[in-house]
């Protein structure tokens, strides 16, 4: 029998070396390395126990599972996983502590297990503290089995003898294997462990959902390849400040990216959100100075965010850029942009920008908007809360056209909007007509946008 094999694995990246080192040499997080002991008789074996029970089959012969959806019962999860829960599909879930991730897979288990028998593993409760929530949920389903236990190979078994609708495994940091000694939640066993799970799940056909720690930094904790091994990867994002919790996709094998989902977090549970527009724009009093409303895609789902900017002038020798809600460079280049491109001395004032609602917006679509919260705070004038800012704004200050322009323009017109500011060179995309009492304003160049928007 050959000696175990032990290599040092960085606990920041994966990467194995043979020996240890201070600085990890691929991603150069200092003190990352911890020795791990592989059996490599035992890996090796556990390669060839199937060889004879699966062969190559011609791509004609395969049979498409498309379609065969399970419905999660809540619109706003089948949204973002796509049309449902794909059948022997690993989706990997992730968020902060406390941020809802069990209270929402708990409520998925409590939809699905009217239909079925559901398997929840548990790792960091015992079966009475899932019980005390679900009571607190009002979750009562005969067929949700809870199974306290975190052998990763007790699980499989569990899994192949069952054969449930459903599996959540909370959390993949509390699950091990006996293939190697390293301690659970180290790189090593959450790689293996979840290795083991997906080929349970492909094989049974079994769904399965991993619920997965963030490091301070938001990623999931553990190296990329966790994330390249699943199928879909879903992040349960929200402010503690606010009630508001959005789940997005950020992998999906079986649909969109860039969806998200939007919930409202109460005390017996999470709670769907229709209509996301009417939480993130604010419908009380009137809207003062550096307050516009944008309007986003998520997907294919258009939502009206308002955005608020506060300029002031600096007390230090180099003005401040806060943003909440957008990325930091963003700030800085539209600041740059306008200063350049239309004239405005922002190089003495402080630039605060907000996305109220606890929401993070990244389509470049808003750019419009925050140039005119920009804009407005600046010179201490409102816009009015029946106009939308619709567009991408370049670094030469030109107003780029943006996707699915008529979808934004119908969502803003149902929200009571009845001005757009748009870039001419989408008008295009509105051949079709525009929206009933709305009027439409084309800017080319963001220069014009203080002339017009006032």
């Amino acid at each position: 029998m050959k000696k175990p094999k032990s290599v040092f694995v960085c606990q920041g990246c994966g990467s194995r070396q043979q020996k240890w080192v201070g600085k990890c040499p691929d991603c150069g997080d200092w003190n990352s390395l911890a020795e791990e002991t592989v059996k490599v008789e035992t890996a090796r074996n556990s390669r060839m126990v199937n060889q004879d029970t699966v062969r190559p089959v011609p791509m004609a012969g395969i049979r498409a599972d498309a379609g065969k959806r399970i419905p999660s019962g809540m619109e706003e999860m089948d949204r973002v996983l796509g049309g449902g829960v794909v059948p022997g599909g690993l989706v990997l879930i992730g968020g902060d502590p406390g941020i809802g991730k069990s209270t929402l897979l708990l409520q998925l288990c409590g939809s699905i297990a009217a239909t079925g028998p559901v398997l929840y593993v548990t790792g960091e409760e015992s079966a009475g503290q899932i019980k005390m929530r679900a009571d607190r949920m009002g979750v009562k389903a005969p067929s949700l089995l809870v199974y306290a236990e975190t052998s990763v190979e007790a699980i499989a078994a569990e899994i192949m003898e069952l054969r449930p609708m459903l599996v959540i495994i909370d959390s993949i940091q509390t699950v091990y294997t006996e293939l190697i000694s390293s301690a659970p939640g180290s790189v090593g066993q959450l790689r293996e462990s979840t290795a083991i799970l997906m080929q349970v799940c492909k094989r049974s056909g079994v769904p399965v959902f991993l619920v997965g720690h963030v490091t301070k930094e938001g990623a999931i904790a553990g190296p990329r390849v966790l994330e390249h091994m699943v199928d879909t990867v879903l992040y349960f994002e929200g402010d503690r400040d606010h009630f508001f919790r959005i789940l997005r996709s950020v992998k999906n094998r079986f649909g969109s990216t860039h969806e998200i989902g939007v919930f409202e977090m109460r005390e017996s549970g999470l709670v769907e959100v229709k209509n996301p527009s009417e939480i993130f724009v604010s419908h009380t009093g009137e809207m003062v100075s550096g307050s516009v409303v944008a309007c986003t895609l998520s997907g294919t789902r258009p939502i009206l965010v308002e955005i608020q900017a506060l300029v002031t002038g600096t007390t230090f020798g180099n003005p401040r850029r806060t943003a909440v809600g957008f990325d930091y460079n963003r700030i800085i280049l539209l600041s740059a942009i306008l200063q350049k491109r239309a004239g405005m001395m922002l190089d003495q004032e402080d630039i605060y920008v907000s996305a109220t609602g606890g929401v993070r917006v990244e389509d470049p679509g808003a750019d419009l908007a925050l140039a005119a919260a920009i804009i407005g705070s600046f010179r201490n004038r409102p816009v009015g809360r029946e106009a939308v800012f619709i567009g991408e704004v370049g670094l030469g200050g030109e107003v780029r056209p943006v996707s699915s322009l008529h979808l934004r323009l119908r969502e803003a017109a149902r929200m009571g909007v009845k001005r757009a500011f748009v870039p001419k060179g989408g008008l295009d995309d509105i051949a079709g007509g525009k929206p009933p009492g709305m009027e439409i304003t084309a800017l080319a160049h963001v220069g014009a946008l203080a002339e017009e928007m006032f």
